[in-house]
């Protein structure tokens, strides 16, 4: 697969692959044959996140850090692995914070979970509007210092508390956050594109978006609110039920018809055509989705195409 450089020593594939489902929707056993499949495929840059996925029913949080530590442990392919987590989320037993103890605290506890000593993208998952940016990032700049940490990463941030801590980072000389995660997808395009692209131009920040297909609603399989009944998901999609977000639909089965592809597939594609996107984050949880997800990388959109979306999903 493609890659693209993040930073000088680092170089990352055009998708990056959701570890929140490690422990949640794809067990042990297989949550590792995943990653064996993600090692054979070229992906190798594995997002996840120290309360990973703590929202689980028997789970406490750092599930999805420990199976890939165990990966990492059996397989000894770390070196050949981006790995981003993050920290500030809460799971059981850690408050969610920003705190210099909390970061320092957080940090070693990932290593240990994931079984490395080394971090190569850390996010800040959550803001800490009770912490000052000096402290945050000052605390990020300890752990580069001491090698546990080799570029950092912002999620949840507002666009002030973003610009103000890399303003902050570079007249103290310290390491600033090159990686934003942000929500963008076709539906949900308006704030980022309002208060954050430009930023991530003017900044060099490499952008990768989560809900690459909104929940799953622009896989086309959500269409009426008797779609939902039962789903796991009702809650997370139901407000896409409207004019613009069916618009958006059958623009991507249109498209998708045209290339021999899924609409879920043109949702990626549509990501990946974007100038200032880097690498979105998707999820599989067999086979088959991971190569419909490699297909996406593949496909190359028309102007036409990228009109027809445009007017769908345009924004007031």
């Amino acid at each position: 697969m493609e890659k693209k450089k993040l930073t000088n020593e680092l170089s990352i594939s055009s998708i990056c692959f959701g570890g929140n489902v490690f422990g949640w929707t794809l067990n042990e056993k297989e949550s590792l044959r995943m990653l064996d499949e993600l090692h054979d495929q070229g992906i190798n840059f594995i997002d996840t996140a120290n309360s990973y996925s703590h929202w689980v029913e028997g789970n406490v949080g750092g599930e999805s850090e420990r199976i890939l530590g165990k990966w990492f442990m059996e397989s000894k392919k770390r070196q050949d692995v981006v790995l981003a987590t993050k920290v500030g989320g809460g799971m059981q037993g850690v408050e969610r914070g920003l705190t210099r103890q909390q970061i320092i605290d957080g940090v070693d506890a990932s290593l240990q979970r994931l079984r490395t000593d080394y971090i190569d993208l850390y996010y800040s998952h959550h803001d800490d509007l009770n912490v000052g940016v000096e402290e945050i990032m000052g605390t990020f700049q300890e752990l580069i210092q001491a090698g546990k940490v080799r570029a950092l990463g912002a999620s949840n941030l507002s666009k002030e508390r973003l610009l103000e801590s890399n303003q902050i980072a570079e007249v103290k000389g310290w390491t600033k956050y090159i990686a934003l995660q942000p929500l963008y997808n076709l539906y949900d395009r308006e704030q980022f594109e309002k208060e954050y692209a430009e930023i991530a131009k003017k900044e060099n920040i490499a952008v990768m978006p989560y809900f690459a297909l909104a929940s799953g609603f622009l896989s086309g399989k959500y269409r009426t609110e008797a779609d939902l009944e039962g789903s796991a998901r009702k809650m997370m999609v139901e407000h896409y039920l409207n004019d613009r977000g069916l618009n958006i639909l059958d623009a991507l089965a249109q498209i998708a018809q045209k290339h021999q592809a899924t609409s879920a597939e043109i949702a990626i594609a549509w990501l990946l055509h974007q100038p200032v996107i880097t690498a979105p984050i998707v999820s599989a949880t067999n086979a088959k989705q991971l190569e419909s997800l490699i297909r996406a990388t593949t496909i190359q959109l028309e102007n036409v195409d990228l009109t027809l979306l445009e007017e769908a999903s345009k924004y007031k």
